[in-house]
């Protein structure tokens, strides 16, 4: 069994996708980021970096005591290698989807993370800020565009950099962004959302909420005070 640390955001859905797709047994432990959750001790055993995703595997390969593994791309690969699934073994094919993995890692994660909080979660409008994330936003979706150029997924086959990817590119629309400049990103992202496992993934947690672009003074205080515990 595979406990999930799990808030139902983009990050946290590339994971309990994955987790579907690939079909093993997972438990979902909730971690509430907006109430602070994410600084408890116990989690902060497992995610270090106070940021869930996070996972706990109690029946690794091999065996032996339980394996935790956090950050998302880290998690993604784990599990590939765990389900044998979803990650090419050779030595080609494997690069590959490791280059997408760590390009939304790197790049479109963070760069739409940085996007919506500058147009949504500010407390004030900053016009170079949103300038500068929206045309970051747009040059990654333009990337993605012409990868898929000539086929239906990121790597050719179907892999983890399409689950980590598509949590990300499902905001387009609260990102402010006309998918339909993007047509092979559009028929993938059309394509993707037909798979069953994947739509039982972006499900799990909905009954938790999801993100609405809007803030309590709690969360403020526990999603932007993220270099010391929050004061009790």
């Amino acid at each position: 069994m595979i406990d999930l640390y799990y808030w139902p955001t983009p990050n946290g859905w590339k994971i309990s996708i994955a987790l579907e797709e690939m079909a093993l047994e997972y438990n979902v432990i909730p971690v509430n980021i907006g109430r602070g959750d994410q600084f408890k001790e116990d989690f902060l055993k497992i995610s270090p970096n106070n940021r869930m995703p996070a996972i706990v595997d109690h029946n690794p390969i091999g065996g032996g005591e339980p394996v935790s593994v956090f950050e998302t791309g880290a998690i993604l690969i784990y599990l590939a290698e765990k389900s044998g699934k979803f990650l090419p073994t050779g030595l080609r094919g494997r690069m590959k989807v490791l280059e997408w993995v760590m390009w939304q890692m790197g790049g479109l994660g963070p760069m739409l993370g940085q996007n919506g909080h500058f147009k949504f979660y500010a407390p004030e409008q900053i016009p170079y800020a949103q300038e500068r994330y929206t045309n970051e936003a747009l040059r990654l979706f333009g990337v993605l565009d012409r990868q898929l150029a000539g086929q239906d997924y990121i790597c050719e086959e179907y892999s983890i950099a399409d689950m980590a990817c598509w949590p990300w590119i499902i905001t387009y629309k609260k990102q402010e962004i006309d998918l339909e400049q993007f047509p092979n990103v559009r028929k993938w992202y059309d394509l993707m959302k037909e798979r069953p496992a994947l739509r039982r993934g972006y499900k799990v947690g909905s009954e938790l909420g999801k993100p609405d672009g809007k803030w309590d003074e709690e969360a403020r205080k526990n999603l932007m005070a993220q270099a010391e515990k929050p004061e009790k």
